[in-house]
């Protein structure tokens, strides 16, 4: 498909064939194979017949001399083989991000038609997830590979689809809205333009195999740009499917690259590519490093130890207790807003809230992965953690802590009961705890503590200590008291109010970290423009000069 004119010769085509995008889709067989773009049965793939996840670059599906194999993480057979790149392989990569100027693939004065591309793509795509067997294609595959419910995966599918929706028609150039100033004499004007990068990269985690990618490649692909993107081996079948369908909409296949490779192998690209900029969602360790390799030509979502409080206003007990459950364990608690620990006012002291908390961890189980397989952290690291923690004066288990039973689940990953540890407040600020508790946990797994009423300037000061400022919560409706928590606090997405949470991030506002000049946003118009756009000034001056003008003195 060529490059620039890429919407009208995918029109074109369609037109030629008789046959129009959506009725073609329409009009295919029932069966799951008859999906247009996909290459895998979700049900099918195991042992005996595993899956294989090709690498994408300039424009062609390639398969590896070497394949990396995954296993299932709820019964440890070998399912799902993939085509890995490793550092004699990565030149064709760099090459093709070479062919993207700084400028890149369009701007406001280079392919406009792009920008109408771009919206055409996101309707096709949002409309494909629209399509129930569509929809549940992909929720199954997320399950296959970071289990988590049904319910779970399906959300993370739908707000895909909706951000896709979001940006649909004519709201990919509204993204490259300009201004401009009037100048001081006629015939001046400055314009402030939103401008590409060029050459970017591109790598998101396991945890959300579809909805971080999706949004963050397309956000790129919105404001011109040319990516590279890498997802986490463990997960990457499911944004490789993704890929294929947006082929399939009219994503011009030179637009992108994928590549499947270590972290070593992907480090290497990056020193030798030198992309422009490159966004990276994960670990802190893996960013900082990242930063210093990079020279500071990076956005970061990365470790997020989430704090919630509660306020002294008790209000409905059993609607709290289900929120700081769905905050803290569902996706077993692998999410980058998972509720970290719970500063609990002495006024829910009293409450059955503790009690609730418990009933409703122990019914979630394995079998609907309302509870299952933790990919970071082994059972014995946790558990081990967990051992230190209690080993601080005055602190107790308060539910949870032991492994899971009667399972399949490799031991490479971890297998735990939701588990909450109770901290002492002022035990917890101590120098040689402080480090301890506010540990990421990326698992079923939070520390809860409770303050008094003259304890509030203590947990500001545990907020103000905490490096990683993602989301939080303060569950109150006392005005007073949110305005004490939100103005002495940073934490960049913020749920205030009886209802606030710390996780279930929509499309519809703003999702990132604050307090870091490097963090990234993801989801709203002022994300993508923030992320995968720079500001470029314009000065017009073209006159006419003031009558009688003369050559003045040197200044």
């Amino acid at each position: 498909m060529h490059r620039f004119g890429g919407f009208r010769v995918m029109r074109a085509r369609a037109t030629q064939k008789g046959i129009s995008w959506l009725s073609s889709f329409t009009l295919s067989s029932r069966s799951v194979h008859s999906l247009p773009f996909a290459t895998v049965e979700v049900e099918e793939i195991s042992g005996s017949q595993p899956a294989e996840v090709q690498n994408l670059v300039q424009g062609r599906w390639t398969g590896s001399s070497s394949w990396n194999t995954i296993v299932d993480p709820l019964n440890g057979e070998p399912f799902i083989k993939i085509a890995e790149v490793d550092e004699t392989g990565i030149q064709p990569y760099v090459e093709s991000l070479s062919t993207c100027p700084k400028h890149g693939l369009h701007n406001p004065f280079k392919s406009p038609e792009r920008y109408l591309l771009y919206g055409d793509i996101s309707a096709k795509a949002a409309h494909m997830l629209s399509v129930p067997k569509v929809l549940d294609f992909f929720t199954r595959l997320i399950q296959r590979v970071a289990p988590k419910s049904y319910q779970q995966a399906l959300g993370e599918v739908q707000v895909t689809q909706k951000f896709l929706e979001n940006f649909s028609g004519d709201q990919v150039r509204f993204l490259a809205r300009s201004f401009a100033v009037p100048g001081n004499h006629l015939g001046q004007q400055s314009h402030g333009f939103r401008w590409p990068y060029g050459p970017v990269a591109i790598i998101t985690p396991f945890n959300f195999p579809l909805e971080i990618p999706v949004l963050q490649l397309m956000g790129a692909l919105y404001m011109g740009n040319k990516p590279v993107l890498k997802v986490d081996s463990k997960v990457c079948i499911v944004m490789e499917q993704m890929m294929r369908l947006l082929h399939y909409c009219g994503l011009p296949v030179e637009d992108v690259d994928f590549i499947n490779s270590d972290g070593k192998t992907m480090n290497k690209l990056l020193l030798e590519a030198n992309p422009r900029m490159t966004l990276f969602t994960g670990s802190s360790r893996v960013a900082d490093k990242l930063a210093v390799d990079l020279k500071g030509r990076i956005k970061l979502e990365d470790a997020g130890f989430d704090w919630k409080i509660l306020g002294p206003d008790v209000n409905e007990v059993d609607y709290v207790a289900w929120v700081c459950d769905q905050d803290a364990y569902a996706c077993s608690g692998q999410k980058c807003s998972a509720q970290s620990i719970l500063f609990m006012h002495e006024n829910w002291s009293g409450t059955s809230l503790l009690s609730k908390m418990k009933d409703l961890a122990e019914r979630r189980k394995l079998e609907d992965l309302t509870v299952g397989p933790v990919l970071t952290f082994t059972t014995e690291a946790i558990v081990e953690h967990m051992n230190k923690l209690l080993q601080i004066p005055g602190s107790k288990l308060l539910f949870g802590g032991k492994p899971l039973e009667n399972h399949s689940i490799p031991s490479i990953y971890g297998a735990l009961k939701p588990t909450a540890i109770y901290v002492p407040l002022e035990e917890m600020l101590k120098e040689s705890n402080y480090e301890l508790v506010t540990r990421e946990i990326f698992g079923p797994f939070q520390i809860i503590t409770d303050y008094k009423k003259d304890q509030l300037p203590l947990v500001l000061e545990a907020l103000e200590r905490m490096h990683a400022h993602l989301t939080a919560a303060v569950v109150s409706n006392d005005p007073l008291f949110l305005q004490e928590v939100i103005g002495k606090s940073v934490n960049g997405t913020t749920y205030a109010g009886l209802r606030a949470r710390t996780t279930g991030a929509p499309q519809n506002h703003w999702f990132g970290p604050a307090g870091d000049p490097r963090g990234a946003g993801i989801g709203t118009p002022e994300a993508i423009k923030l992320v995968w756009s720079c500001h470029r000034e314009i000065i017009y001056d073209i006159g006419p000069l003031p009558k009688h003008w003369e050559i003045p003195p040197s200044t």
